[in-house]
């Protein structure tokens, strides 16, 4: 092992033993970030508006305001991004990461701190590589080049002193110099905004690269590993990269993933841990290659707040902090971060399967949602599109369902639309193209995905007969009362047993 390989494997390994200590006191150490969080923005406007200075506990702190969401924090945001400092966190904060859009807006802007950049995301890159090392001690991971696949937006100025990308762009702007010795292509390279031309100049700067370890979303990942190896004329990538070790990924399920990688990378030696970040923070990570279930980590800068799912539509629903959640329950989650998201409302829900650690496994959105390729389109996309088809179209939808198509040997990726018609669009193309385009007006982490159809195809629209899904929820015994067909589904479970009626 070289000098610099076996320093980097020392330092990794030193961190995961101090992760014990986290680990197990973590409850305690909630309490602890939720004080500094208070003490460090109490003259802030939001502080001084909400008394932070008489906070003495978290009752004193759930009580001085409600659970938020983007919408009631983006009149803040908006002048922060403006320029104003000292409004939701202290001092200036001129890095924003743009992901898609609320249900008035294409997109939203999350603030990123300096300290949420150095305290909770490059924290998490470390502590997923310290966890990876105590899995595989003898790991040569640090021998060779972590590729980074990044996103699909370069970084752009607001004003001459503030900048938005979405996050892989804001990392990578802002990335320690450790972390760009270590990874490949060049950053010139990576912020490029055109996909089509990025993943040309990245397939042949890489291709000739000791690639050991690579980190991205599994849609463009498969994406440029199958134009390397058709430039090679091989199978495996193995044949490439015969150190690939390491895959890291997040974002999106790997489920449907994980039988095409392995047969895109068939070396014995290969190992995939999952993250769960967002713009927002990084909240966990798989800490055990035998164990797919993630470690909540406790003091990135982020203070969790859990809410059962079950409680949500209360205008003030009962919260739980990390020492009080159980195991089973489908809790959404709220944040309060060192950016200045307080009583931040996620989205996302999840189940504990350890409190001893705390472990958990995403289960989903709290709204209905299609994210399997990091396109985030939600119930509020759908509606719009569907009713911008329809006037277009000049039909009428009676209902419909919508899931992923996942990319193998017969299929290609993208959506596949189920619509019942009770009027039917004179052409179905035309319905399908409108559907789409709005889509993209609307949504830009579609509109990303779907640019010149390298990573997601145009939607697939399936005309279904009259009470398809009346039928379908009498076969199931769901008729009446509130039971309907999901909207929008992450899996295919509902729409193959819908299309297995005939």
């Amino acid at each position: 092992m070289s000098v610099v390989g076996t320093m980097m494997s020392w330092y990794f390994k030193k961190r995961a033993n101090a992760l014990e200590e986290t680990i197990i006191n973590a409850a305690e150490i909630q309490l602890d970030v939720l004080d500094r969080l208070i003490n460090d923005a109490k003259y802030t406007e939001w502080g001084v508006q909400h008394q932070f200075k008489n906070i003495e506990n978290y009752n004193d702190f759930k009580n001085r305001f409600p659970i938020q969401d983007y919408e009631t924090l983006k009149p803040f945001i908006e002048r922060i991004m403006q320029g104003e400092s000292d409004i939701l966190w202290p001092g200036e904060i001129t890095w924003f990461a743009k992901s898609s859009g609320t249900t008035n807006d294409k997109s939203k802007f999350i603030p990123v701190s300096f300290e949420t950049l150095e305290e909770c995301h490059f924290q998490g890159g470390k502590d997923i590589l310290s966890f990876y090392c105590q899995n595989v001690p003898e790991t040569e991971v640090f021998e060779g080049k972590g590729l980074l696949i990044g996103g699909s937006h370069k970084i752009n100025s607001l004003n001459e002193n503030s900048f938005y990308g979405d996050l892989s762009a804001v990392l990578m702007n802002n990335m320690p110099t450790w972390a760009n010795l270590m990874k490949t292509p060049n950053k010139s390279i990576a912020l490029m905004d055109d996909w089509e031309l990025k993943l040309d100049k990245m397939a042949e700067q890489i291709i000739n690269e000791n690639v050991t370890s690579i980190s991205g979303v599994p849609t463009w990942t498969m994406v440029l590993i199958e134009k390397l190896l058709a430039m090679r004329n091989t199978q495996n990538i193995s044949d490439i990269w015969p150190n690939l070790q390491l895959y890291i990924h997040g974002g999106v399920s790997f489920t449907p993933y994980r039988e095409p990688f392995k047969k895109l990378i068939t070396s014995s030696n290969m190992r995939y841990l999952e993250t769960y970040n967002a713009s927002e923070g990084f909240f966990g990570m798989q800490n055990d290659l035998s164990d797919e279930n993630l470690m909540l980590m406790p003091d990135y800068g982020i203070f969790y707040e859990f809410v059962k799912v079950t409680d949500l539509e209360q205008s003030y629903p009962p919260t739980y902090l990390l020492g009080e959640v159980e195991k089973g329950v489908n809790y959404a989650v709220i944040i309060s971060n060192n950016s200045g998201l307080w009583r931040y409302k996620l989205g996302d829900t999840i189940v504990f399967n350890s409190t001893n650690p705390f472990k958990f496994k995403i289960t989903g959105r709290t709204k209905l949602f299609i994210n399997a390729f990091g396109e985030e389109v939600v119930i509020e996309n759908a509606e719009k599109a569907i009713a911008y088809a329809c006037s277009e179209t000049q039909c009428k939808v009676r209902d419909y369902t919508a899931a992923p198509v996942f990319l193998d040997e017969r299929n290609e990726a993208g959506h596949e639309w189920l619509i019942e018609f009770e009027v039917e669009p004179t052409n179905l193309q035309q319905f399908a193209e409108a559907l789409d385009h709005k889509l993209k007006e609307i949504n830009s982490d579609y509109e990303a995905k779907r640019h010149k159809d390298i990573a997601l195809k145009a939607p697939k629209i399936k005309s279904m007969p009259i009470n398809t899904f009346y039928n379908w929820l009498k076969q199931k015994g769901k008729l009446g009362g509130q039971n309907k067909v999901p909207r929008l589904s992450n899996d295919r479970r509902i729409i193959d047993d819908i299309l297995s009626q005939g």
